[in-house]
Parts: C-alpha cells; structure tokens; sequence
C-alpha cells in the first residue's frame, strides 16, 4: 500500500474536496443568471454569426459565443466535432462510501483515515482511497479562535458557521471513498447488472487474500453508495479551426480517474478561458488562443491518465513495480508532485 505523506505546507497536501459544495459554492449568487430544467438538443449558425441553442420543450435561444461544458456525453460535441470519439478502456471501477465516524475510524489503521493511498498488488488490479473528513466544526472554529455566529465573531460571516450550515453546504457526513479497479474480463460477465449489495461482494470476493482493514472497508460500506464505473477516455484529435463555439472539461478531454486530475483541468479550462475571453479583442481569436493551450495540456493529460490506468490494472510485475517506485518518487518531490497531479 502506498501512502500519500503529509506536505510540509498545508497548501502542497492533499485535500478531499466534495464535489457537491464546490458546486454550490460555484452556483452561489447566480440564481438570477443560471436556469436549470433545460435539455439541449443541438445548434445551428445564424446568418449574423450567433449561435442558435434548441431545447428539448421546443424554445430556442441565441448567444454569441458558446462554451460546452456538458460533459463527456457532451452532445454539443457529437454535433461540433463528430470524429472526437470517446472509448472503452477495457478498465471497470467499483466505488464506494466507508462512512467515518468515531466507531468506524476505530476499525481501520490511521494511515487509512489520515490520508489518500494507492493499494497496488503484484498483479491485474489496484485498490485506491481517500478520505473526505468534515471534522468537528465547533472544535475547529475553537482551535482557530474564531467567534461562533451568536457571538458575531468571524466564522458568522463565513459558509457552514455552524454544524447546521456546515451540513446543508456539503450534503453529506464525513465517509472515505474507495474505488476497486480491474481489467473488465476479471469481473463476472452480468457485472453491469448487479446490485449495490451484489457489487460488494464480487469485489470482497475478489480482495479476498488482502488485510483486513481492506476488507472492512468494503464490507461496512452502505450499498447505495456502490456503483459500477466503467471507464471511458477520449481520443486525442487533430486542432480544428476556432469559431464562436469551444469546448472545457470532459466536454473535448475526458479522461480516466487514475491521475486524479479530470476537475482540476476543466478548472484549469475555465480559468484560461475567462482570462481569453476577458482580454479584449476579437473573440474569435481568444477562443483560438485558449483552445491551443487546452488541446496541449488536456490531451496529455488524456495520455497520461490512460497509461496509469493501464499500469493500475496491468498484469506485469515488472511495470506495476515501475509504477510504484513512480508513485513513491512523486510524493517525495513536492514540484514533481505538483506537475504530475496539475
């Protein structure tokens, strides 16, 4: 098993975000700007350059420019470039949520609870985990020497000033996440048909020989927190002429989970793009610039995450040793880590 060390920084660790408050936290204070209950169908060109948006209930929109950001099924892309094909990697994950409570933490090893680790075996499958630990709010405001809201300290300017608020902005307890990986020929043929319960025991079947902190934590998760995730990746293209329409994220450059770098490059994507679009100029020409840079970045990191995907769930002993020492050697080097996990 390979344990992510503590940084010497705070700013250089590791840290769980939950997907659900980022997305709150992004969506806040644009109530009057995003509308949900729409379902895009597909565009066409205006004779003045606009871009025309149908929607499933039959309204139409216009825009200048678009930006798709809709995902790897991203049907703005099957319409806009057609030959940038998402495929199966032949890799299946099996994820999961150990929830994290005071009892719970007592059934694991601490190096479990305390940090993200890659469980790599000599051969043909990996286990990976991190956990997502909300703490204990009210000691945490303690321990920082702030003021609770009813005291009117700072923490009652902030978000989740109270276990309450705190609650509502993440949507969920503290759990660790785990996700089981395998070449798909080594799980049983009706894999995609199991339940959350049929799920848990294939891969406790399967990690039947490993510690059994391992297989606690399988055995203790909730089945409605099992899924199966198969594993698609999206195929590096040729640049392609800019216009007012662009793509981010998984929307040009989805990839697989294994470098864990998937949301920090369409992050990385937003950012470019809004500092393009931002600077004056013909936008046309920004959206040129940005996708250059994007096509760079992303679809290396498309390569990337591919070959460690591939060497997660290869039979070689000689190259999964390789991807160890590759591992270790990352989270010795603080840049190295930072580069490779970008």
């Amino acid at each position: 098993m390979l344990e992510t060390p503590k940084a010497a920084d705070p700013a250089g660790d590791h840290h769980s975000v939950s997907r659900i408050t980022l997305r709150q936290v992004l969506l806040s204070g644009l109530d009057d700007v995003v509308r949900f209950g729409k379902t895009y169908e597909s565009y066409r060109l205006l004779p003045d350059g606009r871009v025309e948006l149908s929607f499933a209930d039959g309204t139409r929109e216009s825009a200048d420019i678009v930006v798709a950001a809709d995902g790897g099924n991203s049907r703005v892309r099957e319409q806009y470039l057609p030959h940038a094909e998402r495929v199966d990697t032949g890799v299946v994950t099996v994820a999961g949520k150990f929830p994290l409570t005071d009892e719970t933490r007592r059934l694991l090893a601490p190096r479990l609870v305390d940090g993200p680790n890659n469980v790599i075996p000599p051969r043909g499958m990996g286990l990976f985990t991190a956990p997502h630990d909300l703490g204990d709010p009210a000691r945490s405001r303690a321990g920082a020497g702030l003021g609770t809201a009813a005291s009117g300290g700072a923490a009652a300017r902030g978000i989740g000033v109270t276990e309450q608020e705190g609650a509502l902005m993440d949507n969920t307890g503290s759990y660790l996440l785990w996700a089981f990986g395998a070449a798909s020929g080594r799980f049983p043929t009706d894999i995609s048909e199991m339940s959350g319960d049929q799920l848990k025991a294939t891969v406790a079947k399967m990690i039947r020989t490993w510690h059994p902190d391992l297989r606690t934590l399988i055995d203790l998760s909730h089945p409605d927190t099992v899924s199966l995730l198969p594993i698609r990746t999206s195929i590096p293209i040729e640049p392609w002429p800019a216009t007012n329409i662009t793509l981010l994220g998984d929307a040009i450059h989805s990839m697989t989970p294994m470098r864990g770098i998937g949301a920090n490059t369409a992050l990385r994507d937003a950012r470019l793009l809004r500092a393009a679009l931002t600077s004056g100029g013909d936008p046309v020409a920004a959206i040129a610039g940005y996708e250059a840079q994007m096509r760079e970045y992303g679809f290396a990191a498309v390569r990337g995450s591919l070959r460690a995907a591939e060497q997660f769930v290869g039979d070689s002993r000689v190259a999964r040793m390789g991807f160890k020492t590759f591992l270790r050697l990352v989270q010795r080097f603080p840049a190295l880590k930072a580069k490779v996990f970008a």
